[in-house]
Parts: structure tokens; C-alpha cells; sequence
């Protein structure tokens, strides 16, 4: 029993704070109404409101595996799942952060392919290369992201006559901006030799999309196979589902017998070496 009160608890702390999430959620969306009503229009964001964001930023739907935990603990009279829950939870957390590290890195890759097109338009309207490059900058966000952190000193190169290809090649470091190479070079080339910058860019922005487009085909191809390994993984849960269904009680089997402790040890470490195995797989099809 003292099992299934120490889930239970983790249970409702759980929900309390999601409770206590949604009305912060709701009190901070009147405020801010207010403030913009009162200010007409100018909406004064909380000294709060950036460190919140940072808080959202680091935490994500992993931190539901606490509660889940400690209701299958709950439903089972063990602690097991909560330990299991809590381990979970980090690697959960990686995972989401590597998949927001590739969004980043294909929404990166977009925006340089963007600047290329915008850049070659601006050239071919008759700038100079350091205003083309300049009046690109400032198009837009999305353009803007192509640069990444390096903007303001590939925007002070061109401005004051500075390295411009070394600039470039210091902001391609940052994942997904490795087209900015080519634009180093199609800089070096046209402002050493004379060549003409607007047909390399625009060489480079078709070659640039070309990848993008393989790239994105390749993993429209490979979702099928990814898809099945997910949810082969899932298929012991779906067990797990229709013995409790049909009255056999696996949880207590699992977590208060010694045969049913080995199966879930031994059972876990291969569902969990099968999928790593499956994925992997296809990450090195996709080449990462």
C-alpha cells in the first residue's frame, strides 16, 4: 500500500501542476490583454516572460512520463514504473531536442537557399554586391536566419569593405547554413576575377534546392519504415492492453513475480535494442 500511495501522490502533484500551468496560462493571457488595452496596443511584456520561455524551452511532453509513471505504478502496486518513468524522462528530452536541432537545421538550410535567390535578385536590379548583400540581410526573418549569429559581422564586412567570404565561411559552421560556402566562393570569384555574381548565386540557389528536394524525398521514402518500427515498438503495450482486458492481471505478473520481473528486464532491453537498431538504420540511410 505504501507503493500505491507513493504513486498516487506523484499522481495528483502531477496533475496539480498541470492545473496550476493552465490557470498561470490563463491568468498571464488576461493581463496581458489588459496591459495592451490600457496601453492601446503596446503590449509590456513580464520582466517573467522571457525566463518562462526558456523554462518551456528546456521542458517538453517527457515531463508527462512522470505522471504516467505513477498511474501504471499506481494500477500495478509497484514503484517500478515511476523509476522507470523518471529514468525515461532525459532521454525523452534528447530526443525532442534532436529533433528540434534538425527543424532548426532544415529551417536554416531554407532560409540560406532564400538568401541566394534574394541576393542574386537584388544583383541583377544593378547593386554592388555589398549593397545587394546588405539590402538581403534586412529582407526579412526567414532570410535573416540564413546568417544565424554571424549577421552582423557579414553585414559589417560588406558595409566596410571588410572579409566578406571569411565572414561567410565563419557563419556556415552553424548546422544547416553549410551553403554559405558556396556563397564565399561565388563572392571570392566575382569580386576577384570580374565574374558575374547574379548567374553564380543563382547556380547555387538551383543546386542548393536540388539537395533540399533529394533530401526531403529521401526521407518521404523512408517515413513508411520508420512508422513501422514505431509501432512494432508499441506493440507489448497493446499486450499488455488486451490481457488486462481479458482479466489475467500482467502488471501485477510483471512487477511481483520473479518469472514476470525477468520477462520485463529481458523484454525491455530487447524492445528498446530493437528500435535503436530499426532507427538507426534508417539515420544512416538518411545519411546522419
Amino acid at each position: 500500500m505504501s507503493a500505491a500511495a507513493a504513486c498516487g501522490a506523484a499522481l495528483c502533484a502531477g496533475g496539480s501542476v498541470w492545473l496550476l500551468g493552465g490557470r498561470m496560462r490563463a491568468a498571464r493571457g488576461t493581463r496581458r490583454a489588459r496591459s495592451v488595452l490600457s496601453a492601446g496596443g503596446a503590449a509590456q511584456v513580464p520582466w517573467w516572460h522571457g525566463r518562462s520561455a526558456r523554462v518551456r524551452g528546456r521542458l517538453g511532453h517527457e515531463v508527462w512520463l512522470l505522471p504516467g509513471g505513477g498511474l501504471i505504478g499506481l494500477l500495478g502496486e509497484s514503484l517500478l514504473p515511476l523509476v522507470a518513468a523518471a529514468v525515461g524522462t532525459p532521454l525523452a528530452g534528447r530526443v525532442r531536442r534532436q529533433r528540434q536541432a534538425r527543424r532548426e537545421r532544415e529551417r536554416r538550410s531554407g532560409a540560406v537557399i532564400a538568401l541566394c535567390g534574394v541576393l542574386a535578385g537584388e544583383v541583377r536590379a544593378g547593386r554592388q554586391p555589398a549593397q545587394a548583400l546588405q539590402a538581403a540581410a534586412e529582407t526579412g526573418v526567414a532570410v535573416e536566419r540564413g546568417l544565424g549569429g554571424a549577421r552582423n559581422g557579414v553585414v559589417a564586412a560588406a558595409r566596410f569593405g571588410g572579409d566578406v567570404p571569411g565572414a561567410l565561411r565563419e557563419a556556415a559552421r552553424e548546422p544547416g547554413a553549410e551553403g554559405l560556402v558556396g556563397l564565399a566562393a561565388c563572392w571570392r570569384v566575382a569580386v576577384d576575377r570580374g565574374a558575374g555574381l547574379a548567374a553564380g548565386l543563382e547556380r547555387l540557389e538551383g543546386a542548393l534546392r536540388a539537395e533540399r528536394d533529394q533530401e526531403a524525398d529521401l526521407r518521404a521514402q523512408l517515413a513508411g519504415a520508420r512508422s513501422t518500427a514505431l509501432m512494432l515498438a508499441g506493440l507489448p503495450a497493446l499486450g499488455l492492453l488486451m490481457g488486462a482486458a481479458l482479466g489475467a492481471e500482467p502488471l501485477l505478473v510483471l512487477l511481483h513475480t520473479g518469472p514476470g520481473l525477468t520477462c520485463l528486464l529481458v523484454g525491455g532491453l530487447l524492445e528498446g535494442a530493437g528500435a535503436w537498431w530499426a532507427l538507426r538504420i534508417v539515420r544512416r540511410a538518411e545519411g546522419r
